[in-house]
């Protein structure tokens, strides 16, 4: 059986994790909305942001009419305050997934469409920005007929991107922290006056991942448990798996997991049941979508669970024999956002509960 280092004081540290609290604080100041901009929320402007290949976008005040392209740069606009500036918005979030409040809020939002947002519609929309997850200008004829640049322009949009998302597929290194996701939370607050608000949420992520780095930074990386997403709303036939430039990679990487297809350079990738018989993982995720209620969500859990412990590939892997699951929905583990934080410490409590002691 892999042995795993503890230092003297991970126990300690990882029994303090679920207590681990936000930071609050004023914005800073600069006109780049990457690093903090102005002393306070209602100063700062212009502000300029930058896309995924550097071109710039001014922004002489804060936007008044907002259309988001998914529930991410949604929820992370309700999250800052500024959830009465959106109009509209493309892959809704369903009923029940966000939590409190923001689900609430989420809910009277208009859909300008089910998945994309059809181009007329979001033309015609009177936003005055677009934010943008999926990277538009590369999308392609698999993303659908997206607006250009000159389109945007004429129809008074401003067009920004999530980076942390929409860059995925151009990122040169693996991603391995949230910093990404932190800098989008940081630019949307300069953009939309809530800098203050996202300095508090920033600072909330950091002190959470840093309590876990404290905890298992000092296990030796061939000494850390191997780790699979199994996405089972993605399908079983194939399994989609997690590569080292999404999100979720960084997120099982902080929590002293290593990603079993850390070697898969892009976002995802369709492999084998084979290769994942192959890497044999110590604990297995169960990736499934928020169904919109708690027994909602039990039965899925129950059933992916169901799956693995029944098909002749996985039955025989050795988390599946030693029951080692981890229930955790697939939207804030993937998708980025505050909830990023969160999944890096609920997984490092519950791979490393064995050696911390139970509460």
């Amino acid at each position: 059986m892999r042995s795993r280092v503890w230092r003297g004081t991970t126990a300690a540290v990882l029994g303090g994790l679920l207590a681990a609290g936000c930071g609050s604080g004023d914005g800073g100041g600069g006109g780049e909305a990457g690093t903090a901009a102005g002393k306070g929320d209602s100063v700062g402007y212009p502000v300029t942001v930058t896309d995924c290949r550097g071109a710039r976008t001014t922004f002489p005040d804060a936007p008044k009419h907002i259309v988001t392209s998914n529930a991410s740069s949604l929820e992370l606009l309700l999250r800052l305050g500024a959830g009465d500036k959106v109009i509209g918005t493309g892959f809704p979030p369903g009923k029940g997934t966000l939590p409190g409040e923001l689900d609430a809020q989420a809910q009277q939002v208009k859909v300008l469409g089910k998945t994309l947002i059809p181009k007329e519609k979001l033309l015609g929309s009177g936003a005055d920005l677009y934010i943008d997850t999926f990277a538009s200008m590369n999308m392609g004829a698999g993303m659908g007929d997206a607006p250009t640049e000159e389109e945007f322009k004429a129809a008074g949009i401003k067009h920004i991107f999530l980076k942390s998302t929409a860059c995925a597929a151009e990122s040169k290194s693996p991603v391995t922290d949230l910093s990404a996701v932190e800098d989008d939370i940081t630019s949307l607050g300069a953009v939309t006056g809530t800098r203050a608000k996202a300095k508090e949420l920033v600072d909330g992520m950091k002190e959470k991942v840093e309590a876990v780095r404290k905890a298992v930074g000092g296990t030796p990386e061939k000494e850390r448990p191997t780790y699979f997403f199994f996405d089972y709303d993605a399908g079983t036939k194939q399994p989609m798996a997690v590569c080292n430039r999404q999100v979720a990679h960084a997120v099982i990487t902080l929590a002293g997991a290593r990603n079993v297809f850390a070697d898969c350079d892009g976002d995802y990738r369709q492999v084998g049941w084979e290769d994942v018989i192959a890497k044999n993982p110590d604990w297995i995720q169960l990736g499934v979508r928020n169904r919109g209620s708690e027994a909602g969500n039990e039965k899925a859990f129950d059933e992916a669970r169901e799956w693995l412990e029944s098909n002749p590939a996985t039955k025989g892997l050795k988390a599946v024999k030693e029951g080692h699951f981890l229930r955790i929905g697939s939207e804030r583990t993937t998708i980025a956002g505050v909830g990023n934080a969160d999944t890096v410490q609920e997984i490092a409590k519950t791979l490393y509960r064995g050696k911390a002691g139970r509460r």
